[in-house]
């Protein structure tokens, strides 16, 4: 090859290799990318905001050109993904296909899989929560437990009647920690201090409408528990008492209906968020149980959904997310969602409100 060829070629590589690579991770969504709930004119409270989908996402490794004539592979990917719960930036992803958890850490901007064995051995991880103090609960259907992790991810402990539960979901409120149980169609309330049991509810017969038929997940708010009664295609409504208040939703395809009815959030105003994976979609309920609104639907395009199972509401990491906002919004809080299948394994979107233009 003659020399004017080489240094052309060099010179060609060296631009490949700044344009593939990236800092960042994540792609930022262009104007005509723009996804947005509901639709214009009516005014938007939920905009699409970026997805992960493997270490690429986090740790920004070459990609295109450089990447084949380096051999550099894709990426370790998050394979299956059920629940998720986000600590100070740093996320974690019950995968029970890997039989344990991917933690992307958007600070350090790295991406692990953890797999601990031991007494801290993790088999189907469904769902986990993460405390204020920082402390992993991973609700695992399989060794039917929930066990627990310190910051550093050192075992703790593990709890529940692991010869008759599955539990299947954890929320930490408090000094309270409260599961789903669907072997024993049950919610248990345990102390943090210690994991003492304090009670279980509902004590119901089958025919009872407070029955849990297939309790799946749950969340908590300020005074109520609510669980996704997968079985019965309603989520139902107790008190912190566990008296039981109303069921929302039935089964159907009508707005406001289930079909497969899975991941339940609340936010701050009570507004309740249902992942329906049936629909592939989630569905946003006021204080009233009234439908308000749905955003997602079956995968064609980011910010779609594709075989959905869990949504959580988060205030406390915005700041990760804020650059990929719209100008003309501001905000309000974050709503992860959870991809089983497809390439935005977890999709992240804003609740958002218009900025107000002064004329």
């Amino acid at each position: 090859m003659k020399k004017w060829n080489l240094t052309k070629l060099a010179v060609f590589l060296i631009a490949v290799f700044f344009i593939s690579c990236s800092t960042s991770g994540t792609r930022l969504i262009s104007e005509s990318e723009l996804r947005i709930f509901p639709a214009p004119p009516d005014t938007t409270r939920i905009q699409y905001l970026t997805s992960f989908s493997s270490s690429i996402d986090i740790t920004g490794q070459r990609t295109g050109l450089m990447k084949y004539i380096l051999g550099e592979k894709q990426g370790d990917p998050i394979v299956k993904p059920y629940g998720i719960a986000i600590y100070k930036g740093r996320i974690y992803i019950c995968d029970s296909i890997i039989g344990g958890l991917e933690i992307l850490d958007l600070n350090q901007k790295t991406f692990d899989y953890f797999k601990p064995s031991g007494l801290g051995l993790i088999k189907k991880p469904i769902n986990c929560s993460v405390d204020e103090q920082g402390l992993l609960y991973v609700a695992d259907a399989n060794r039917k437990q929930i066990i627990v992790f310190n910051q550093n991810l050192k075992y703790v402990a593990a709890f529940g009647d692991a010869m008759e539960s599955k539990p299947t979901d954890v929320v930490v409120k408090n000094d309270t920690i409260w599961f789903c149980d669907m072997r024993q169609h049950k919610i248990h309330v345990y102390t943090k201090n210690g994991f003492r049991h304090l009670f279980s509810f509902p004590d119901a017969e089958t025919d009872d409408p407070q029955f849990l038929n297939q309790p799946i997940n749950l969340t908590v708010s300020s005074n109520r528990i609510y669980v996704s009664d997968f079985g019965a295609f309603k989520i139902k409504v107790f008190n912190k008492k566990g008296e039981y208040i109303k069921s929302i939703g039935s089964f159907g395809r009508g707005l406001g209906q289930f079909v497969r009815p899975k991941g339940i959030a609340v936010d701050k105003n009570n507004i309740l968020y249902v992942v329906d994976s049936g629909f592939e979609n989630v569905q946003m309920f006021n204080s009233e149980g009234q439908l308000m609104m749905f955003f997602g639907g079956s995968y064609s395009q980011p910010g779609d959904m594709w075989l959905p199972a869990k949504v959580m509401v988060d205030y406390n990491n915005l700041k990760y997310f804020q650059k990929y906002v719209h100008s003309s919004f501001n905000l309000k809080y974050l709503i992860f969602v959870t991809n089983q299948y497809g390439p935005d394994k977890i999709s992240v979107y804003g609740f958002v409100e218009p900025k107000i233009t002064i004329q």
